[in-house]
């Protein structure tokens, strides 16, 4: 997870050192940081979608089963791991 981040940030800055020259640069810039925003959104939800499950849980309405099931399918649909 350290690397990947570590190199979304790599990235990123190397996009924005070049995209100051050009404006295929800043597109690529606004690219990436539109795609960092989307990530950033879909994580958010990830997250209350886990809480949504361990409410769900602790209020009795699923079994251990069914909350092992859906907080693995959450891990697997994460990015950030």
């Amino acid at each position: 997870m350290k690397q990947t981040m570590t190199a979304a940030i790599l990235v990123v800055a190397m996009a924005g050192v070049a995209g100051c020259d050009s404006r295929g640069g800043s597109a690529l810039l606004g690219g990436v940081g539109g795609a960092a925003a989307g990530a950033g959104g879909y994580e958010y939800h990830l997250n209350r979608q886990k809480a949504r499950v361990e409410q769900a849980r602790k209020n009795g309405e699923i079994d251990e089963r069914e909350y092992q099931i859906r907080m693995d399918q959450i891990r697997r649909d994460s990015l950030v791991q």
